[in-house]
């Protein structure tokens, strides 16, 4: 699905997403940080639940989730139903046959600590309509660290298990799941008038089990698998299920999902919370977390807290004794436990609102800074990374750690030759927390920034309105090689083939030292390289040829113009028959365009009256690139659909089964425009509970259509 460069390329995209501002300057910027977003967010889904191989940990995809979810927020007209956070991850494999879940899997939200179970409490009270001052009871039991699924019996039978997939089908795995001694084959459900369940739980592997696996794949030559989790889920896709029972799995079962009687009816009602659910599986013989204190004295797995203060005291209980546990875990989930507050607080498309995961601090561990080198990106961005000593740190060796920026330095006061505190941001990228200078001896130094280019040495600049510092010549090689890079990355031309290594090795031997070199490539000396060969060469060449005739905002777009997104070049495309007919504007014409600012009006022209650009340009066009306006470039950069497309919506007071956001949402999904206030303007005023002023300023206008929550779902 993704070659290794678009992997590689993904995956550094990924890191710049996490550690640069997330603040954006203008419509255009948040625009092209949304589709970014959603790229490696898409790839990173691939990765854990395709390929069982995450490259990231949860921690990092959370955050880059909640950026989107952020930005798509402050940008409702941007969400497109494709978007992650329009539905479920999926974890389908195309090779196993897919069945559908009896009632939806969705994923769960995330806290990080006590503030954020306090705002979930909150919440909680909010949807389920309870005075602030009430004791909701919370159900608090480990976030098992392996592979979700979903098993369903029928008249006491176990008929068929799943995995999570989309959420909606997955992978059917039964016949692996039938080797898992702690899955029972047959429950005595009728027993409770139950003729068909379905359950929820998580294949896991233990530590000790673990470790004796990889001793004995080492023993035999073969790679060590990454961690628990990672066996356990592929051990559910093997096609042999003797293969899948030597990985020693194990299933807790941590949700009764679905419960009807022969008649199909819901029986749930008979069993009124989460902790009585539970108890009723480990009755029938199921492997539920057990709220029995442990023998050797440590906490019990689950247990029933009144109030989100003994939630709070429970998960920083466990944290504190994750090590002692025999199985991987990430953190703990807090459930509502009775079941009919849980339906009054209702579901997201991604997350049920009364539930949420608290996920266990990053790991950390302290190293010694040993010097600082300087890189430079494809718009002279010069970019500070600290060489360490190696450190182990949660089974990965860390040397190297991005210190983002010149203030980022300054105000840690980070120095060469300190020790540091580097935490593994959930396990995968390396960041560091602080220096430790309580433990200087006086021979560190201060890392000097430098104020000329480390490659080219020309002066460094750095904008009022940027933390970083930037080479501004444009001959500069490393921003050459990173454009050239740039161009032919999957978002640009897209030349399948011309990935980060090909271009890198091309450029070492000199057969690339501009953007148009890679349109003059000499593919017969191509086909003589070891590891290409004629084949290789050919297919190179073709997609070379296709690429030269895209439409030209995708060439605008791999130029590496700093600021213009995939959004601001199709607005340009969309007004010139001629690329290098943007040579002849001025500011004030790329200003005219809605969307585009002065920054990026001001990056463009200087691109465009750049002589050696315009050259470059003009090979480029001999050499056959397109650089003419094609259909698809007068295609609006953005066609709004729906049944409130043109109309201006503003939402007031308290809405009773959405919050704030989830409605502009739906109503920028739906094709309107959020409003800011009440105004001429404005065609549709939604009133929830306890609506004020600006019912009756709109009621005064009487020119706004005002509605009720319930009629605008109806009409969206």
């Amino acid at each position: 699905m993704y070659t290794p460069e678009a992997q590689r390329a993904l995956y550094e995209l990924s890191k710049t997403l996490l550690y640069t501002p997330q603040g954006v300057p203008s419509d255009e910027t948040a625009a092209e940080r949304i589709e970014n977003l959603r790229s490696v967010i898409r790839y990173h889904e691939w990765r854990y639940y395709a390929l069982n191989d995450p490259v990231i940990s949860d921690f990092e995809y959370d955050q880059l989730y909640k950026q989107l979810e952020a930005l798509e927020r402050q940008h409702p007209e941007l969400i497109t139903p494709d978007s992650p956070t329009q539905r479920v991850s999926s974890d389908l494999v195309e090779e196993i046959n897919q069945v559908a879940h009896l009632t939806p899997m969705l994923s769960l939200d995330n806290s990080y600590d006590a503030r954020d179970l306090l705002d979930f409490d909150t919440s909680v009270k909010k949807l389920a309509a309870l005075p602030p001052d009430a004791i909701v009871e919370y159900a608090v039991e480990p976030k098992f660290d392996g592979g979700t699924i979903a098993l369903v019996y029928e008249n006491d039978r176990l008929v068929r298990a799943a995995t999570r997939g989309n959420g909606l089908v997955g992978d059917e795995i039964t016949a692996n799941i039938r080797t898992v001694r702690s899955v029972p084959l047959q429950a005595p459900f009728s027993q409770y008038g139950i003729a068909k369940a379905e359950l929820r739980g998580e294949a896991i592997i233990r530590k000790d089990v673990f470790e004796k696996i990889n001793a004995a794949r080492q023993a035999t030559g073969e790679s060590l698998f990454a961690n628990p989790r990672n066996a356990a889920t592929g051990g559910l896709r093997m096609k042999d299920p003797k293969e899948a029972a030597a990985r020693g799995l194990e299933a807790f079962v941590y949700q009764l999902a679905y419960a009807a009687d022969a008649q199909g009816q819901s029986v749930l009602e008979r069993i009124p919370t989460h902790t009585e659910a539970l108890n009723t599986l480990e009755q029938l013989g199921f492997k539920a977390p057990s709220a029995q204190a442990s023998p050797s004295g440590g906490l019990p797995e689950r247990r029933l807290c009144r109030g989100i203060e003994e939630v709070i005291a429970f998960c920083n209980a466990w944290q504190e004794q994750r090590d002692a546990y025999p199985y991987e875990i990430d953190g703990m989930v807090v459930k509502v436990n009775a079941l009919d507050l849980q339906e009054r607080c209702g579901y997201t498309t991604h997350h049920p609102r009364w539930a949420v995961a608290f996920k266990f601090k990053a790991r950390q561990a302290t190293t010694r800074l040993r010097d600082v080198e300087f890189q430079v990106g494809k718009t002279g961005a010069v970019t500070p990374v600290a060489k360490l000593e190696p450190v182990q740190l949660a089974g990965v060796t860390i040397q190297n750690v991005s210190l983002h920026n010149e203030d980022f330095i300054r105000s840690k006061d980070i120095r060469i030759g300190d020790y540091v505190l580097v935490e593994r941001a959930g396990d995968v990228i390396p960041y560091i927390v602080k220096a430790l200078d309580h433990l200087r001896n006086g021979s560190e130094r201060p890392i000097k920034y430098p104020r000329n280019c480390p490659v080219c040495q020309s002066p460094l600049v750095k904008p009022e309105d940027e933390a970083i510092w930037r080479c501004e010549n444009a001959e500069c090689e490393a921003q050459v090689l990173q454009r050239m890079i740039f161009h032919a990355s999957k978002h640009a031309m897209d030349i399948e083939g011309m990935g980060e290594s090909t271009i890198t090795r091309f450029y070492q031997l000199g057969w690339l030292r501009s953007i148009a070199d890679i349109y003059r490539l000499d593919y017969d000396r191509i086909a003589q390289l070891e590891g290409f060969g004629e084949k290789s060469a050919a297919n190179l060449r073709k997609a070379i040829e296709k690429a030269k005739q895209n439409p030209i905002h995708r060439l605008l777009h791999s130029l590496s113009i700093h600021h213009l997104g995939q959004k601001s070049s199709k607005l340009l495309a969309a007004q010139v028959e001629h690329v290098l007919d943007l040579a002849a504007w001025d500011i004030e014409r790329y200003q005219q365009i809605k969307d585009i600012g002065p920054v990026l009006a001001q990056n463009v022209y200087n691109f465009f009256h750049n002589p050696r650009n315009l050259e470059m340009l003009r090979t480029m066009e001999a050499l056959g690139v397109n650089l003419r306006q094609t259909p698809e470039d007068q295609r609006p950069a953005s066609a709004a659909e729906g049944p409130l497309v043109g109309k201006t919506i503003l939402f007031t007071g308290t809405l009773a089964t959405l919050t704030r956001e989830q409605a502009e949402a739906r109503a920028a999904a739906a094709g309107a425009t959020i409003a800011s206030g009440v105004s001429k303007n404005l065609n549709i005023l939604v009133v929830g509970e306890k609506a004020g002023s600006k019912l009756r300023k709109a009621q005064e206008l009487g020119t706004v259509e005002i509605w009720t929550e319930a009629e605008f779902l109806e009409r969206i």
